[in-house]
């Protein structure tokens, strides 16, 4: 396992904050938004599969956060552009001047120091422009020495945890369709079965890395439940808290020959027709997720997030035959 001190690292930064990516010719396995990589190779896939809702209140991973940036001589080329533009003002320029070229805070960009340290600047995670949070990293550009924690006053600076947040806004799960029988169309007070192979459930995991300081976390979501909502309140769900566990490799239990007379492990009784039209019976599948990384080799928990999928389901009324 890698150290765990933020600044370490040998590579040379990205020239600006823009998205970049790599592909093995399969798709893209991973993409750089900054300094942060994101490795997806193990991610969920396909038109259907979507990002998960944090079941904790309004957890969001960071909407902003300072990571490296700029050598000595890429600061130089994206500063200097700006000031002989005098669009800042001259008190200003005259400032960042003072701070970067004449020892305010470093000596001509501290070139004196190439290769043993990096610029840091704040990012702002894709997605989260117009968000409140990503106007918490205000402090302006700071020097990081090789192996050297940023200063306190960055706490927004890029730890292990952070990545293993970022990663989690990335986490992609399979869409839930349950498997019903009656299929499609059940009657009143028929108890309906709901089942899912979780085979179609595997874990996911996205890694997100920062390889400049050689710092690195992944975050696994791991299916755990589903819970059915009939899509009515006159209906009743077994178990009748609606969460069906997942035991072994299913959820719930296949409907077979036999057994309608039994009742379901998993599944719904509608109480009264749908008329015309259908219920929307929404399936949610829990995912447990955790992150592991640089220095943090035991799995840690981060909140769990649900993603779910509305199914027509058309209740008819039993039909009586009068003689």
């Amino acid at each position: 396992m890698a150290d765990n001190k933020i600044g370490g690292g040998a590579q040379t930064p990205p020239s600006s904050g823009k998205a970049s990516g790599d592909s093995d010719g399969k798709g893209n396995l991973s993409a750089t938004a900054g300094a942060v990589v994101f490795d997806r190779s193990k991610n969920g896939s396909g038109g259907s599969a979507g990002p998960v809702t944090s079941s904790s209140g309004t957890w969001t991973p960071p909407a902003c956060y300072y990571a490296p940036k700029y050598t000595p001589d890429q600061l130089q080329k994206y500063l200097e552009p700006i000031w002989n533009a005098e669009s800042t003002g001259p008190q200003w320029d005259l400032e960042q001047r003072d701070k970067y070229v004449n020892g305010g805070e470093a000596k001509d960009f501290n070139k004196a120091k190439a290769g043993k340290g990096y610029w840091w600047d704040s990012y702002v995670t894709e997605g989260r422009e117009g968000d409140p949070g990503a106007l918490k990293c205000t402090k302006g550009i700071f020097w990081v020495d090789t192996g050297e924690a940023p200063p306190a006053d960055a706490p927004e600076a890029i730890t292990p945890e952070m990545l293993a947040q970022l990663a989690y806004a990335e986490i992609r799960v399979p869409s839930t369709k349950v498997d019903l029988a009656p299929e499609g169309t059940t009657k009143v007070n028929l108890p309906t079965w709901a089942w899912l192979d979780t085979a179609k459930f595997k874990p996911v995991s996205v890694t997100a890395s920062v390889p400049l300081l050689n710092v690195t976390a992944t975050t696994t979501a791991e299916p755990v439940s589903l819970k059915i909502d009939p899509g009515t309140a006159d209906a009743e769900t077994y178990p009748a808290s609606g969460v069906c566990e997942i035991t072994g490799d299913h959820i719930g239990e296949a409907y077979a020959k036999g057994k309608a007379k039994e009742t379901p492990p998993c599944g719904v009784k509608y109480l009264r027709s749908s008329g015309d039209g259908s219920y929307q019976l929404r399936a949610t599948i829990t995912w447990k997720i955790h992150w592991t990384g640089t220095g943090v080799p035991e799995e840690r928990g981060l909140p769990d997030g649900t993603f779910g999928a509305d199914q027509d389901v058309v209740v008819q009324e039993i039909q009586s035959v009068n003689r």
